[in-house]
């Protein structure tokens, strides 16, 4: 392929090169070098140092990313198009490992021809350089919507997690109330036959009405519950109760002593003791499975609640003049599973009658998240963690504080973390977007955000305008 070729195929293939002057195309031709490579083989390698332009003249360059244990398809560099190093531009290295889409030719001009390119060949320098932006703004979107996807992962998780336990009490517990019930036949036999005064009546339904609402053994050390349950066992079984081990323990829950039987046996029959106790037993029984479920149920209630109020899916993406630690409590719910799978202590320290401020509810919500799940990842595989979380006022404006007391962040990369792209996490656990988001979001606030961080303690201060 001569270098006439060359220039005509950038002429005629690559639009962003169409409004160049001819001579200018004939330069890069004539300074460029041809490289050429057969359908699959390797071009370069993710992390590999980038040090020239590129544009595809035939075939194409496939990109492929690591991530999650897995590899993602980022796309292919198709004929005609511009890659590489761009004039101006801050890449070091490449972000994936590039394979030849079939029979590839590419044009290669090397970085250390960018000076004399910048001085002699302004037209084509700014063609390039619009590349370089349509490329910064593709590739910050495509790695704003992975960081949302991945926090939506993360917060999706978190949330199948949390309801995983409520919902199978739920399920477990509306079984045995079921099947509790389908003994009822036999029993009402039983309680049908006896005869008693409406006095007994009466003070039989008070006792379970007020063990019901008002028993409760918890207090009880693991000991005395269980000598308690023997001897309410014990009196059960002399009064001719079956499964007597079982209502033992229903009535230890509802903190029935062996006094509470003794007032029913001074005014029951020895026959009627039996019917009249499972009876009881059956009532407390129903109470409990009821209370659990009401709480299962509660429990899902709030998860949902949650996950609406931070989405804040029900509103209109404008400012609202709201109470910040509705949307931390928030958030702390939603990250609740990663806050117990990493033992860490919450240390919450909310100045009382701080002012609502007007905020864009949503937005500041993925604020305290990426914050606070940062602070989470910090302290991953450590003991004796700390998460601590403030909150004061300062004349008219609003100052959050999280920190944590992780291995802190190296001096030598605190001046970078707020880059776009940059992270330090494993690949699939971080996209770099999360703190560029955070820093964005503050901004549209008119607010400030500022890092300390040393070894065993790293700070994040937000300051923004109540008003």
């Amino acid at each position: 392929m001569t270098k006439a070729e060359v220039a005509a195929m950038l002429k005629g293939q690559v639009p962003e090169l169409a409004g160049v002057p001819p001579a200018q195309l004939d330069w890069l031709a004539e300074q460029g070098t041809l490289e050429t490579y057969a359908d699959g083989v390797k071009n370069f390698s993710r992390g590999e140092e980038i040090v020239a332009l590129t544009v595809v003249l035939q075939g194409g360059l496939s990109i492929f990313m690591p991530q999650a244990g897995g590899v993602k398809h980022l796309g292919v560099f198709e004929k005609g198009e511009i890659t590489g190093l761009l004039p101006y531009s801050r890449m070091k290295a490449a972000v994936g490992d590039a394979y030849a889409a079939g029979d590839t030719v590419l044009l290669r001009l090397p970085r250390e021809k960018f000076p004399e390119m910048i001085a002699s060949q302004p037209e084509l320098t700014t063609a390039l350089v619009h590349v370089m932006m349509d490329r910064i703004r593709d590739f910050t979107r495509q790695q704003q919507q992975d960081d949302k996807i991945m926090a939506l992962g993360k917060l999706s998780a978190g949330l199948a997690h949390e309801l995983n336990n409520p919902s199978a009490a739920v399920v477990r517990n509306a079984h045995e109330l079921k099947r509790h019930f389908s003994m009822g036949p036999e029993r009402l036999k039983a309680v049908i036959k006896i005869c008693v005064s409406d006095e007994v009546v009466d003070h039989v339904n008070g006792l379970v009405l007020f063990k019901a609402r008002h028993g409760n053994a918890h207090g009880l050390s693991m000991m005395a519950r269980s000598e308690r349950e023997d001897a309410l066992a014990d009196w059960l079984e002399r009064n001719g109760l079956d499964h007597s081990a079982e209502a033992a323990a229903t009535f230890a829950d509802f903190d029935f002593i062996e006094e509470d039987l003794e007032s029913l046996r001074s005014l029951l029959r020895p026959a009627d003791i039996p019917p009249v106790i499972q009876w009881m037993n059956q009532v407390l029984i129903t109470e409990r499975l009821v209370n659990e479920i009401q709480e299962a149920s509660r429990r899902i209630n709030t998860l949902v609640s949650s996950i609406k109020s931070y989405t804040h899916m029900d509103q209109a993406p404008v400012k609202e003049r709201v109470d910040i630690h509705a949307g931390i409590q928030t958030t702390l719910t939603l990250l609740n599973h990663k806050i117990k799978h990493n033992q860490i202590q919450l240390k919450l320290e909310f100045e009382e009658g701080l002012p609502a401020a007007n905020i864009f509810v949503g937005p500041m919500n993925q604020v305290w998240t990426n914050l606070i799940d940062n602070a989470i990842d910090a302290m991953e595989g450590r003991t004796g963690n700390i998460l601590e979380i403030r909150t004061q006022r300062s004349r008219e404006s609003i100052l959050v504080y999280i920190i944590d007391n992780g291995p802190g962040i190296p001096a030598d990369i605190q001046d970078k973390i707020f880059e776009p792209f940059f992270t330090t996490k494993p690949v699939g656990k971080g996209t770099g977007m999360g703190l560029e988001v955070v820093r964005q979001i503050i901004t549209q606030h008119a607010g400030r955000l500022e890092m300390k961080s040393e070894p065993g303690r790293t700070e994040f201060s937000i300051c923004f305008p109540i008003g």
